[in-house]
């Protein structure tokens, strides 16, 4: 539990909090790494300014490749890179990387296990008027079935900027998952994060709530809102999807007895299909996933999106009170 975490911010209204997108904590991460390790290169699909590769690519022009619209090329030029000794950063949409160029990321990155770091923007509904041709909804599922690939999905701009570090610093691939929404920043440069290790964000005794992503702000923000009923919710900020911390999950799970999930993705594969995986060998509880249920999205604004494919606090709300 990190000390007075609920105090760092208004738990009623979200709109008190600065609000960014994951990609910018990216961003400003990887152009510091730039001055901190030679070795880091980036990619870009064509996509520069929206993955927010921009910044590197100005200050180190030198070490930026621009590929063009040439996903899967873009992933082979990583590999070559990674394996003679470069540390590359290859960014795009999600539903182009890994969608489009899952193959190369299988082969040539993880089979060889290159030090290769993906990085996704745009992933989930909150990708908003792009529609459901660019709303990556399965991509937890594609990259988390490959050998040797660590899957990370970020809660916050100040997470995405220490995930991105703490990546660099990992030998071995990555795929992580951003968004291109602005969204509310509730940890800070102090709060802790470790690559592997769970987060018990808010202790409880009733019932578990893991999430990642955007849905750790809502699971939190359901908690709270539970609390003032009588209801005592454990929440953990399930940053890294594999490997999974099961102790963490299975620990909490004995003491609550209950589980839910939540997540902008599918819930089929995602992270309530790695934490069921778990559940089911270690510790088997009544459970309840949130997420996107097996359709694809449409065009919107993210939050009509997120409450018409329930995606949202109130859902999280809602299964918890069903479950217990």
């Amino acid at each position: 539990m990190i000390p007075d975490y609920k105090l760092q911010f208004n738990w009623q209204d979200k709109n008190s909090l600065e609000h960014k997108p994951t990609r910018d904590g990216y961003g400003d991460g990887l152009e510091e790494l730039g001055h901190q390790i030679p070795e880091v290169v980036a990619l870009s699909a064509d996509l520069t300014e929206s993955t927010r590769t921009n910044l590197f690519a100005e200050t180190f022009p030198d070490r930026f490749f621009q590929t063009g619209i040439a996903e899967q090329n873009m992933m082979g030029i990583a590999a070559g890179l990674a394996i003679n000794g470069k540390i590359p950063f290859a960014a795009s949409y999600s539903v182009f990387s890994p969608g489009r160029n899952w193959d190369q990321l299988r082969v040539s990155v993880c089979y060889s296990k290159a030090n290769v770091k993906v990085v996704s923007t745009h992933a989930g509904l909150t990708v908003g008027p792009d529609g459901a041709t660019h709303q990556a909804l399965e991509d937890i599922a594609i990259t988390r079935v490959l050998p040797n690939l660590t899957v990370v999905v970020p809660s916050d701009y100040h997470e995405a900027r220490k995930a991105t570090h703490q990546i660099a610093r990992m030998d071995g691939p990555v795929y992580m998952r951003l968004g291109r929404s602005k969204t509310p920043i509730y940890t800070s440069d102090e709060t802790y994060f470790e690559l592997g290790k769970a987060n018990v964000l808010y202790e409880g005794t009733d019932v578990t709530v893991v999430a990642c992503g955007i849905m750790v702000y809502e699971a939190l923000i359901a908690a709270h809102e539970l609390a003032s009923k009588g209801i005592s919710v454990e929440v953990i900020n399930c940053h890294t999807i594999k490997p999974i911390d099961a102790e963490t999950i299975v620990s909490s799970a004995h003491k609550t007895g209950a589980v839910v999930t939540a997540e902008e993705h599918q819930i089929i594969g995602g992270l309530g299909g790695a934490v069921a995986e778990v559940l089911a060998e270690y510790n088997p509880v009544p459970m309840k996933r949130v997420g996107v249920k097996d359709t694809f999205g449409e065009s919107g604004t993210p939050d009509e999106l997120l409450r018409k494919y329930g995606v949202t606090k109130s859902d999280i709300v809602n299964a918890i009170t069903s479950l217990i």
